[in-house]
């Protein structure tokens, strides 16, 4: 009896004493430490539209700064920022994986809000186009304009115009959208229609056939397709930016350990990451890396560095369903591992390598200052060891980064020059890696007027008062919490001075709602014109392709040692290089570690850019007389065009002595548009695969002095360019966007 309860003391002695065991061991991890797999959903996820490209005079403002500035590449955009195009100005924007928006000249566009599901911009001002070949499903984009707001939930291709007198939204491609004017009565906009808005505040809408393609449309056309047909996109995911620059500026190579890795061609000798460009302050992501590079956005923002026999090379790690997007992927440190004068603060940092963790300084309280992978496919690597997904890992533990063995990896700067200039006027030297101590959490570095803005010096191209401060059209308010959580010092602007950008408060009209446009949606009336559209050619037959004798396929062209490999079509040779900002181009180095093909040259067609001959031979959509004489680089006013000579009424050949058709032609399009007037013969460029794309002209004639003007004989329309034949001369490599 004795032996049998002593037995049963013990029993309830062990499982007392597991109690508090089990306890500790569900216990949370400690501040600053985190599993591999957790605090992903705390992260902001959000990948934020790209300045992909620019060319001519393209000004940027984000609240914060004291005035314009030039745009830079590779900028992410945030809710509040504004854009600006000169008259020979150009730019894109990426917003998706298959989704660009482009700006003419003289055109003011701006991002008004960014949420999973919802993507606001507004133009105020010019020519914009929204090349969208794909759309989330649930996501909507809208367009915000004086006159109307346009909601966009379908792909294809959507172009946008607005002057003061009007907006005309013209849907190509299976698009459609849903308008809502001023007056706040919403209606349908169908395929290959153009909807016009007219008046204030009470405006008038009309609906005509959409006109054919012009220039710009063309090349925005010209350039997706390009974008689209990357190479690159075979070792990152779609959802990344970016890809097709990849193929023009590096290779991809297949190296042990890392697998596919791309080599930065032409960078200078002691070149390292996150040397070419400067620190940029956002108000989501907080302190954000804008390099100067053209294929600076893909490299800097996913994935990790590695050196490999003496190259740099950046490796986006095995496939993700999704991605993560990042400011920066470094990791940064403190005192005391530069030798400067005694008490001189300094920031420093380096680029992370295979698998290493960033730790975050942006983000929510409960996610900044831990070990985060997310995004990461590959293994997870703490102080040169492999971790296990569920491993713990105490962030303070975490002292050991690969690259800064790396000569020249580790960049330093004063305090005071970081996030204010570029990194290469700033940088200091001499950097002692045995007392580099990381930094965990946020960066206490406060930005300055100079932080908010990606480059230096005076904006080219300035936008007319009156263009900032027109309201414009929307669903929803704009995001105003960038600008009203800074300091009064930088939100107001320096005392004594005015702010460049007073935006507006928008004029807020009801959403269009499923009810309001199914079954049977409003659709605006047909407006009234005498101009008609002519009818489409019929696609060519198969039956009337040329072929070969005995019904064989086309010979197939030789291929040389400069083709590109895995079946790649040749591309026409770049021209050699030119020098760029924090950029040194050089030949290619003879040998880069592992095997990968040969990089993509870029098509002239969208390396160069727009050549606009003088005298102009191209009317433009909606295009006025000669820049030139309005004060402070106002846009060229916008003539009224005066209606038409009625034109015969239109005869079916088919019937029996040509008797007219019944009724009124219905594919009526806006007279307004100085290409549809009578007398106009605009050449449409033989368009290949590597055609010139055609140049986007200025200083169209008006319609009253066209017609007063003899006209000129039609130009014979020019053969498409041989594939791999290189370019005639430099008029002909220069007729297209530069890449």
């Amino acid at each position: 009896m004795t032996t049998r309860a002593m037995a049963t003391v013990l029993v309830f002695l062990l499982l007392v004493g597991s109690v508090p065991a089990v306890s500790r061991a569900q216990a949370p991890p400690p501040p600053g430490s985190a599993p591999a797999a957790a605090a992903g959903a705390e992260a902001i996820g959000a990948t934020p539209p790209r300045l992909a490209y620019s060319q001519g005079p393209v000004s940027f403002w984000r609240p914060g700064a004291t005035d314009w500035a030039p745009a830079q590449v590779n900028t992410p955009l945030v809710p509040g920022d504004e854009l600006f195009t000169g008259h020979e100005g150009l730019l894109e924007l990426q917003v998706g994986a298959r989704a660009y928006v482009r700006a003419w000249g003289d055109t003011q566009l701006g991002l008004a809000n960014q949420e999973p599901d919802f993507l606001q911009l507004k133009v105020t001002t010019g020519h914009a186009s929204l090349d969208l070949r794909s759309v989330d499903p649930g996501r909507t984009v809208e367009v915000n304009t004086p006159h109307a707001a346009f909601a966009i939930e379908t792909p294809g291709y959507y172009r946008v115009d607005v002057t003061p007198e009007r907006t005309s939204f013209t849907t190509r491609r299976s698009g459609r959208a849903a308008m809502t004017p001023a007056s706040g009565r919403p209606v349908a906009i169908a395929s290959s229609e153009e909807v016009v808005v007219e008046g204030d505040p009470t405006p008038t809408v009309r609906s005509f056939a959409a006109t054919e393609l012009d220039l710009f449309d063309r090349w925005n056309y010209t350039r997706t397709d390009a974008l689209l047909d990357s190479v690159s996109a075979r070792y990152v995911p779609a959802q990344v930016y970016g890809a097709d620059d990849l193929d023009h500026n590096g290779s991809w190579r297949s190296v042990p350990t890392y697998g596919s890795v791309w080599v930065p061609q032409g960078v200078p000798v002691g070149w390292a990451p996150y040397t070419t460009g400067r620190w940029v302050s956002d108000p989501i992501y907080g302190w954000t890396w804008v390099d100067t590079a053209p294929w600076g956005w893909a490299p800097y923002h996913y994935g990790r560095w590695v050196f490999v026999d003496g190259y740099w090379g950046w490796a986006p790690g095995p496939l993700v369903a999704r991605p993560v997007y990042a400011p920066a992927l470094v990791a940064f440190f403190g005192a005391p591992g530069v030798t400067v004068q005694v008490g001189t603060p300094f920031v420093s940092w380096v680029a992370l390598s295979w698998g290493e963790p960033v730790v975050p300084w942006w983000g929510r309280p409960g996610f900044v200052g831990r070990p985060y992978w997310g995004g990461w496919g590959g293994p997870r690597v703490v102080n040169n060891v492999v971790v296990h997904n569920t491993t713990v890992v105490n962030v303070t533990n975490i002292n050991v980064y690969r690259n800064t063995t790396v000569n020249n990896a580790v960049v330093a700067v004063q305090r005071d020059g970081f996030g204010r200039r570029s990194v290469q006027e700033a940088r200091l030297e001499h950097v002692d890696i045995q007392k580099l101590r990381p930094m965990h959490g946020r960066l206490d570095v406060k930005p300055e007027p100079a932080s908010f803005v990606a480059s230096s010096g005076a904006a080219a191209a300035r936008p007319p008062a009156t263009t900032i401060t027109q309201p414009v059209v929307a669903t929803r308010p704009p995001v105003r919490g960038a600008r009203e959580a800074l300091p009064p010092a930088l939100r107001d602007g320096p005392a004594g001075t005015e702010a460049p950008a007073k935006m507006p408060a928008a004029k807020i009209v009801p959403a269009p709602k499923a009810a309001q446009i199914a079954p049977v949606p409003a659709r605006p009336q047909p407006g009234a014109s005498d101009i008609e559209r002519p009818r489409r050619p019929e696609p060519e037959r198969l039956e009337t392709s040329p072929r070969r004798q005995g019904g064989a396929a086309p010979a197939v062209p030789p291929r040389d040692e400069n083709t590109r490999r895995e079946g790649q079509a040749q591309r026409p040779e770049a021209p050699p290089a030119v020098r760029q900002e924090g950029t040194v181009r050089r030949d290619t180095p003879t040998a880069t570690p592992g095997e990968g093909a040969s990089r993509r040259e870029t098509p002239p067609a969208l390396r160069d850019g727009p050549v606009r001959p003088d005298p102009p031979t191209v009317r433009e959509r909606g295009r006025g007389p000669e820049r030139g004489g309005a004060p402070g680089g106002a846009p060229p006013a916008v003539s009224q065009p005066q209606p038409a000579p009625r034109q015969p009424q239109q005869q079916d050949p088919a019937q029996p002595g040509g008797r007219p058709l019944p009724g009124e032609p219905a594919n009526r399009v806006f007279p307004g548009r100085s290409e549809t007037g009578p007398g106009h013969q605009q050449a449409v460029p033989a368009v290949g695969h590597q055609a010139t794309t055609p140049t986007p002209q200025r200083g169209a004639l008006s319609r009253d002095q066209r017609d007063a003007a003899p006209s000129a004989p039609k130009k014979p329309e020019a053969p498409a360019p041989q594939r791999g034949a290189r370019p005639q001369d430099d008029d002909d490599a220069r007729k297209g966007p530069r890449r």
